[in-house]
């Protein structure tokens, strides 16, 4: 997935300030986890560098948060809900459109 410079400098205010749990809500599963993995990396790394993101990751899938489709991809659970800084539209602009806020 290409983001353009809009894009990144909208992802990385979401990386930076939304909790790892809303952040992989919001995205998954338009967003694979490893492009996400690789946004930490470039924007806030110690989530990786000490496991948290991975830890996050698997605990929404016991949570019911995610579940596994057929396919052996993530999907939204039962327990899936929106994202505050979605529903409130925290980072949105006229020109930004993702999978999980359209414009």
């Amino acid at each position: 997935m290409h983001f353009g410079e809009f894009e990144m400098s909208y992802l990385e205010d979401v990386i930076i300030n939304e909790p790892i749990a809303d952040v992989l809500t919001a995205f998954i599963p338009g967003v694979s986890y490893q492009t996400i993995d690789r946004l930490y990396v470039h924007f806030k790394f110690e989530v990786i560098a000490n496991g948290e993101l991975i830890n996050v990751y698997r605990q929404l899938f016991n949570d019911g948060v995610f579940i596994t489709n057929e396919k052996g991809l993530p999907m939204k659970g039962p327990n899936w809900s929106v994202p505050d800084f979605v529903t409130l539209n925290k980072y949105r602009t006229d020109s930004l459109d993702t999978h999980s806020n359209p414009v």
